[in-house]
């Protein structure tokens, strides 16, 4: 067994497509193919399930994607310890929602690649339902997510700020011209959501569920298509203040005075338990921490950035104590939530 074939075998298991993972790796196809039949054949189990065109983990497969993150990290650890003179180099791979990844992850990069200009990084949008998942298998190093909490005990997550959401109308919208707002004007209306920036969306349409509120839900693949939409009268949506924030100063859309409760939604930064953290991951987690902290926080809550959230068992003081959209929302990873 060769680390190059547990690397194979990892991005093969990300992907789910030797193609792709061929294409990733700048292998041929059949050295995937190859190098997967070989694993397969030393340890006399199968690691992938053909379905038609498509491949699925095996049972077998799911328990060696835990075992090729640790002996991948231990390669890593240790070539990290016996090249300390040269430069760092490689790739971290991050999960993040679309927000984010636009509005907050450019400064952080600037700030990461002054030090570490050979790091590259493998960026992908949020995919809630299966972090856990990525995160134990090492296919992700590190995730964010805009959501109070995870239920994962496997993760260890901590809150690095407060991320302010509002809802917005274009100008001439009807309620627009209300002077407040509340869950009952909800009711029938157009709703535009983002599918990436997952957490909040989540606990926004189980508030709309809790409260029997009917309203039309369209979901679109990109914030940027969520405020061109909004702009055109097609509907009102919940977003990051810092997402429509030129948009309002040039009064292509306006805030709707929302009056039920704080809107806003912690920013989470995330990372398996044993994961083996890097100097170089350590660092960009670092700056991370130093760019969101003197994002706004919010008067109503104890958790400060930089504190564990409540989802890693952390003492109680450390616990989110507002209810930004609804007291019993479900988490992105919680059981609960993977029902919906």
């Amino acid at each position: 067994m060769e680390i190059r074939q547990l690397k194979t075998f990892q991005t093969v298991a990300q992907l789910l497509s030797f193609n792709r993972a061929a294409q990733v790796l700048n292998y041929a196809q059949s050295t995937v193919s190859a190098q997967i039949k070989l694993l397969e054949q030393e340890l006399g189990v199968s690691l992938f399930e053909r379905l038609g065109k498509r491949i699925v983990l095996t049972q077998e497969g799911q328990k060696l994607i835990r075992y090729a993150r640790k002996m991948v990290d231990m390669e890593q650890e240790t070539l990290t310890e016996m090249s300390r003179k040269e430069e760092p180099h490689g790739s971290i791979s991050v999960r993040i929602p679309q927000t984010l990844s636009t509005y907050r992850l450019p400064d952080i990069l600037q700030q990461f690649k002054t030090r570490y200009p050979k790091v590259g990084f493998n960026v992908s949008t949020c995919a809630s339902y299966t972090l856990e998942q990525e995160l134990k298998a090492g296919i992700i190093d590190v995730a964010f997510l805009l959501a109070d909490s995870i239920n994962a005990l496997d993760l260890q997550s901590e809150v690095l700020a407060i991320e302010p959401l509002i809802l917005v109308a274009d100008p001439n919208h009807p309620l627009a011209a209300k002077p407040i707002i509340n869950t009952k004007d909800l009711e029938g209306e157009s709703i535009l959501l983002p599918k990436h920036d997952c957490g909040y969306k989540m606990q926004f349409e189980t508030m709309l569920s809790e409260s029997q509120i009917k309203s039309t839900i369209t979901e679109l693949n990109s914030i940027e298509s969520v405020k061109q939409c909004v702009i055109r009268g097609i509907g009102i949506t919940i977003i990051p203040q810092i997402a429509v924030a030129a948009e309002i100063a040039q009064k292509k859309l306006t805030p709707l005075p929302w009056t039920d409760d704080t809107i806003e939604s912690a920013v989470l930064m995330i990372h398996h338990k044993d994961k083996w953290i890097s100097p170089v991951l350590k660092t960009f987690m670092d700056i991370s921490r130093e760019v969101c902290a003197p994002l706004r926080q919010s008067p109503r809550r104890n958790t400060s950035p930089g504190q564990p959230s409540a989802s890693t068992q952390a003492s109680p003081r450390s616990a989110p104590t507002s209810r930004p959209l609804s007291r019993n929302s479900a988490s992105p990873c919680s059981s609960e939530a993977k029902k919906e």
